[in-house]
């Protein structure tokens, strides 16, 4: 026995020795990047780390001649000058081998470059887009989607990317609210964790991962009427309480890189704001990354009437803490003056440029300039079977099934007559969404390929009516078709002789992202038209919405019997869509955004004021309500169902009073009651009642993705601490206050099992 006993102690010593030596390890590499950083910057001339702080979207072909005039010859000048800090929207190996072939080997000092790129969903190979994988509220799914994004950007040259995107937004008008979380600053801030884990590895300094970038700081996702691009006016109760939580976890899980907007906050654009930029993110949260701009946002200082010209918003972008200029010269043409007029400090200088080599060491880029250079890598790593089965994981658990009435899914695998119909059914292109620019067009899986799969059925496809694409100057533009009915009488007959009506109708993938922001989220053309003239001769419909934000189908919902929000869902969506179809996957998604009735409910979201007429108490007119529709969504945050059906019951709480600093234990059973194995996202709400300031109805402070087979019950345990329980006041300042709460539990927003208890 004391041999034991000595061995455990001998084992335990080695293992603490071990990791001490391990945490001293990283402490001394840190140390010796400081210092390393020291000696660089006290050899750069003021124009060379005014250099670092430059950022120029890809001007050149990079393996072909040098430019000889023009703009591209000057960006070509400054590389080889040192006076480029990093590279946007230049991919492949042998691209981005040759440039930073001229930083590190003809620049004076040798410092190497950064390559960014929006690595949004995916590189080649595609995600769903990051509102759908949010659906999944699956962090682990999403974390691997991350990873193999990364994987696949790192394997092509870069090592930077613009993302996550972790703007909460309420207004499903506009359009980028595809590519964050949703409207809820917890769910947001578990996915931002997620993806920063995801892109960043759990070393940095590895092969295959890439720094991760938050955006937009911040407020960008309140932009006024959903309009991009537009104003931001918020009060200090939701930007502490909702807009920053997402950032801060972001902050917390390691991002080393942040971006700016093109909002304003307080009458300040955010590439300008003192505010959030020095007191908040590197004075209070002590951030010691880099920040970004936005595509050229330092320049519109100007337009939004805040700078005069060029010089004086590089001085106002400067001093309040941008610290890298995205493809807007103002720095690289102005901060030298600036710095010898006296009007900046290089102090300032000093300290953007120190952030900024600081990630460069963290990558490793010093001691491996080429290490993302591997032509043998970029082979092997792109598009690969593994990524392939992880997009296809991933899309499967982002669809949600809204209704389901008659039970039309799961589909049966033979013996049945189905027609499917619609304008994207056939479609390869807009499946992968916005924000694909590494990938190839027309690369998706098709829903009808995806179906054809599936040989045990009679399976008739009519498109009804189409989508008409146009191109613009830079983007692929969606121009609707409102008039051409050709294809309607084909798609009805088709109806007329199935059983069940698989109908594929919603968004195009380009009508949804950013500069897309809609007053009209109802169904794009002629789509609504073709759902009600097929629903006149087959009512057995399933609808397939394929869309990039919530859309108001207050026809659907009340007349199909069966509805699947099945997103855009990226490379593999039509593999994803035909395995739920025909309950090979039990879908058990939920929705991350409320569902409007109508546009003039918006902003609409689960965890709003009671205000004080929020109900109508004294049976009169004098409360807050439309007259003309009722206050409730069409789909509330956190609905979706299964195949199956799962029972909540005995919610328990350990006592009815906890002092502040207790943690409460909640325990809630749940049965799957009904016939199919299936996974629940079981959703914890409280209430606190009184408060200091206002308190939302009800807020999300905890989830549990459960998979339970037919019949079995599970006890499900979260425990509520300080930090779920407390909030944000005017001043920024976290409390935590006495009083009454409720606790709810259920699948969604609209759980009533309930319970409560007392803080003291």
């Amino acid at each position: 026995m004391k041999t034991i006993k000595k061995i455990i102690s001998v084992c335990f010593i080695i293992l603490f020795f071990s990791t001490c030596s391990k945490e001293q390890k990283q402490e001394n590499k840190i140390d010796s990047y400081e210092n390393k950083i020291d000696n660089l910057i006290a050899k750069m001339t003021l124009q060379e780390k005014v250099g670092q702080m430059n950022l120029y979207n890809g001007f050149w072909d990079a393996t072909g001649p040098v430019p000889e005039d023009g703009n591209a010859k000057t960006k070509y000048e400054h590389l080889r000058k040192g006076w480029v800090g990093a590279m946007l929207n230049v991919r492949g190996v042998d691209k981005t081998r040759s440039l930073q072939k001229i930083a590190v080997e003809e620049t004076r000092l040798g410092i190497p470059l950064l390559f960014g790129f929006d690595v949004i969903h995916g590189f080649k190979t595609l995600s769903p887009i990051p509102i759908a994988e949010s659906a999944s509220w699956d962090l682990e799914a999403i974390k691997k989607s991350a990873r193999v994004g990364a994987t696949e950007a790192a394997a092509a040259g870069i090592n930077w990317t613009f993302a996550p995107m972790i703007d909460i937004s309420r207004d499903p008008r506009w359009g980028r609210v595809m590519e964050g979380g949703g409207e809820d600053p917890y769910l947001g801030s578990k996915i931002a964790e997620a993806r920063v884990k995801g892109f960043q590895g759990d070393n940095l300094a590895d092969v295959n991962t890439i720094a991760a970038c938050a955006k937009h700081f911040a407020g960008y996702g309140f932009s006024e009427a959903g309009k991009e691009y537009n104003t931001v006016d918020i009060s200090t109760n939701t930007l502490y309480n909702t807009v920053l939580p997402p950032f801060k976890a972001a902050k917390e899980a390691g991002v080393r890189t942040f971006m700016n907007g093109f909002n304003d906050l307080n009458g300040i654009p955010a590439s300008t704001n003192n505010f959030l930029q020095r007191d908040i993110l590197k004075g209070e949260w002590e951030f010691d990354g880099f920040v970004v701009s936005d595509w050229a946002s330092i320049n519109e200082a100007i337009f939004w009437g805040q700078a005069k010209d060029k010089k004086e918003a590089a001085y106002l972008a400067s001093t309040a803490g941008s610290d890298m200029d995205m493809e807007g010269y103002v720095y690289v043409n102005e901060l030298v003056k600036l710095v010898n007029e006296k009007k900046v400090d290089i102090t300032t200088i000093n300290d953007a440029v120190r952030r900024i080599l600081r990630v460069k060491f963290e990558l490793g880029l010093f001691e491996d300039p080429y290490k993302y250079c591997d032509e043998e890598r970029e082979k092997n790593e792109i598009g690969n079977k593994a990524h392939q089965e992880a997009v296809l994981d991933m899309a499967k658990k982002s669809v949600v099934l809204l209704k389901n009435e008659k039970q039309l899914l799961p589909l049966k695998k033979e013996g049945q007559k189905i027609a499917l119909i619609g304008p994207l059914a056939d479609d390869d292109n807009s499946p992968l969404g916005s924000w694909r620019l590494a990938s190839d067009d027309h690369t998706a899986i098709s829903i009808l390929e995806g179906m054809k799969a599936y040989k045990g059925n009679t399976l008739k496809y009519e498109k009804g009516v189409d989508f008409y694409i146009g191109k613009t100057a830079f983007v692929d533009e969606v121009k609707v078709n409102t008039t051409n009915k050709e294809g309607m009488k084909q798609a009805i007959q088709a109806a007329k002789n199935a059983d069940v009506v698989v109908m594929v109708l919603g968004e195009h993938g380009f009508q949804s992202g950013e500069g897309r922001s809609r007053t009209n989220l109802d169904l794009p053309g002629l789509q609504q038209e073709l759902l009600e003239a097929v629903y006149k001769v087959n009512p057995n419909i399933v609808l397939v919405l394929k869309a990039g934000r919530p859309l108001t189908i207050n026809w659907a919902k009340e007349n199909i019997p069966t509805i699947l929000m099945g997103w855009q869902l990226g490379t593999q969506t039509g593999n994803a869509i035909a395995q739920v179809l025909y309950g090979d996957y039990n879908p058990s998604g939920k929705l991350p955004m409320t569902f409007p009735r109508n546009v003039g409910q918006i902003p609409i979201y689960y965890n709003y004021k009671s205000t004080g007429r929020g109900s109508n108490r004294e049976n009169n007119v004098f409360w807050s309500h439309y007259s003309d529709v009722e206050n409730t969504p069409l789909y509330p945050f956190g609905y979706g169902l299964s195949y199956t059906k799962f029972e909540y019951k005995n919610l328990q709480l350990e006592k009815a009073t906890y002092s502040l600093n207790e943690t409460i234990k909640v325990s809630v059973d749940i049965t799957n009651t009904g016939n199919y194995d299936g996974k629940e996202v079981i959703q914890l709400y409280i209430r606190d009642k009184v408060g200091s300031t206002t308190r939302p109805v009800k807020e999300l402070k905890g989830f549990k993705l459960v998979p339970l087979k037919k019949s079995e019950t599970k006890t499900i345990t979260f425990q509520l601490a300080k930090a779920e329980l407390g909030f944000y006041n005017n001043q920024g300042k976290f409390i935590i206050e006495e009083g009454d709460f409720e606790i709810f539990v259920g699948g969604d927003s609209n759980a009533n099992l309930k319970s409560n208890f007392e803080l003291k």
